[in-house]
């Protein structure tokens, strides 16, 4: 009787977890660091209907498609979550996710809060984590340090921003990304995602 009741923590089951924050904030670069200290996890990549930035990888930090394939993917019900964001369309396809977790590796998304609401609905069991910036001028000198965005497309971010940290608390956790402190964060990641791992009462991942 007692080794049964041992049983089901033996073999922990994994975690879904999702990172969210404000646009700038460094959800990818916490990830990158989190790779570099050693985690193990799968990363299921967005897919979006917009142009490639230099440097990115398609496959790595999105599924880059068109319109018109983005569309199909909605019209065949192959999006766990999608949203009309900034001009562009980004979704969370279903497949990677189930394959994953079906072979017992965490799995991590990274989602505007949109995306997080939806799938936070639709999975109970998933960890929400509201990755946050110190403050705002600080995201707006990240902002700017991408040179990726005029001037209105930063003003309209950091607008959104305001409103995105007053809802943090409403995730399970909330970590910050100091100035010159990456690692740091990364390493909170870590450490919430074992913990949930090591949770007593879980609810089952199920979509």
């Amino acid at each position: 009787m007692a080794d049964r009741a041992i049983e089901p923590y033996l073999s922990p089951a994994p975690v879904l977890a999702i990172i969210t924050g404000p646009s700038g904030v460094g959800k990818d670069s916490v990830m990158h660091c989190m790779v570099a200290q050693g985690a193990r996890f799968h990363f299921v990549v967005t897919a979006t209907d917009r142009p490639k930035r230099p440097g990115e990888v398609h496959g790595e930090d999105y599924y880059f498609v068109t319109t018109a394939e983005f569309q199909a993917m909605i019209d065949g019900d192959e999006l766990f979550e999608y949203a009309w964001v900034y001009n562009q369309w980004k979704g969370v396809p279903k497949q990677h996710a189930r394959q994953a977790l079906a072979s017992g590796h965490d799995v991590i998304m990274r989602v505007d809060l949109a995306g997080a609401d939806t799938i936070r609905a639709k999975v109970p069991g998933a960890v929400t984590i509201f990755l946050a910036p110190p403050s705002l001028a600080v995201l707006e000198e990240r902002l700017r340090q991408r040179q990726t965005d005029s001037e209105e497309a930063i003003g309209a971010r950091l607008e959104s921003a305001a409103r995105e940290v007053l809802r943090a608390s409403t995730y399970d956790y909330v970590v910050i990304n100091r100035q010159d402190d990456l690692d740091g964060a990364a390493r909170h990641v870590m450490a919430i995602m074992e913990a949930e791992r090591h949770r007593a009462k879980r609810v089952s991942i199920e979509f």
